[in-house]
């Protein structure tokens, strides 16, 4: 590793020395950014404690869950790479916490018509729910994570802006986070470069130096999402029926709403395409599509809102309401007990179920769970 690498991990430390003592449980899922994210804590005096989350149980599947995020391999990587810099570790069972706030809603949504998030509701109800209760049990500050994101405290209190690395920045997954959450974890590799990252994790020999990224959902390990679905039951997302035009035209049928996802517009099979999915309804299972320059939208509604730090009056904000989708200009008013997001500019569609994440720049201001399109 070159001299500039050992400056970056000495800078790191350096940030974290003011903490040098206090308890924090580092969420290790066995990949190599928690891997880093660890040593850095340990090599800045923190007392650590590795935890790894046992989420979903893998012996219920017809593979054995490799290659996807906190399967029983990373499990063992995780303890592999506690034991190499000598920190306690301890896997917790959050299998129910996991049920009950992931799979059952993501489940639900697919049903009615809706397209879920299971990453966000993850991070929100397990790992920054859950979790943080068993920080409090362990007398434990923080909470520390791998997510490329940064934090900064102020005068004015903590805020958190974009990763440094825009290829990997993870703000998105973190805007319906509580700011009494969000105020207890840290974010050690916030500041890297997916590269430094890895460099990092070789200087440190980390058994999970090499290891390649996870891109499944963690209980869909073999990516089947249809086959999974029809597994827990989601009976309601398999009713046959029409899809439609803006008109009310039916152009087709389909074999269950579960199928798509707004915005969707391949596989669709329909003849004059190009169409783009902009309806779903769980109740009569008609799919509605139009032509792309029919199918952008004005803006969302939004509910669940939380704010880590609220807008100033006259303050720019942005919006994004997909994760592959740049922040857009918007302006914000609540009507009823929604947020209603009007963008400036029309939007490619996003769906009921996504989060909407608000930005100033690139602070993260918070966010919530969209409602409603168009």
């Amino acid at each position: 590793m070159s001299e500039q690498e050992v400056d970056i991990a000495q800078q790191i430390i350096d940030e974290l020395a003011p903490l040098k003592g206090v308890r924090v449980i580092a969420a290790m899922s066995g990949g190599v950014d928690s891997s880093v994210m660890a040593v850095l804590l340990k090599e800045a005096g923190l007392d650590v404690i590795g935890v790894f989350l046992n989420v979903w149980d893998y012996s219920r599947d017809e593979v054995s869950g490799h290659g996807s995020c906190c399967s029983l391999d990373d499990s063992y990587d995780a303890r592999r790479v506690a034991d190499h810099i000598g920190i306690p570790f301890y896997v917790m069972d959050m299998r129910e916490e996991f049920r009950r706030n992931v799979i059952a809603p993501f489940v639900a949504d697919y049903e009615s018509g809706r397209t879920p998030n299971p990453c966000e509701r993850c991070n929100r109800f397990v790992k920054f729910g859950a979790l943080l209760d068993s920080a409090d049990k362990l007398e434990a500050a923080y909470v520390a994570t791998g997510h490329y994101v940064q934090r900064r405290d102020d005068g004015d209190g903590f805020h958190l802006f974009k990763g440094n690395d825009a290829r990997k920045d993870q703000s998105y997954f973190l805007a319906t986070t509580s700011k009494a959450q969000a105020e207890r974890i840290l974010f050690p590799v916030g500041g890297l470069e997916k590269d430094d990252t890895r460099r990092l994790a070789h200087y440190f020999q980390l058994p999970t130096a090499d290891k390649h990224e996870s891109q499944d959902i963690c209980f869909i390990p073999a990516g089947d999402r249809i086959a999974f679905l029809k597994r827990e039951g989601a009976q309601a997302g398999f009713r046959a029926g029409d899809i439609v035009d803006g008109e009310g035209r039916v152009l087709g049928r389909h074999q269950g709403i579960a199928h798509f996802t707004l915005g969707q517009r391949k596989g669709l099979g329909l003849p004059d395409g190009p169409w783009h999915v902009v309806a779903l309804d769980g109740t009569t299972a008609r799919v509605a599509v139009a032509h792309p320059e029919d199918a952008m939208i004005g803006g969302v509604d939004v509910g669940e809102v939380v704010w880590i730090r609220q807008p100033h009056a006259g303050e720019a904000v942005t919006a994004k309401v997909r994760y592959q989708m740049q922040p857009a200009a918007c302006v914000l008013e609540y009507v009823d007990e929604s947020l209603r997001v009007s963008f400036e500019r029309p939007q490619k569609p996003s769906a009921p179920g996504q989060v909407a994440a608000f930005y100033a720049g690139d602070e993260l201001l918070g966010g919530g769970i969209v409602s409603r399109v168009g």
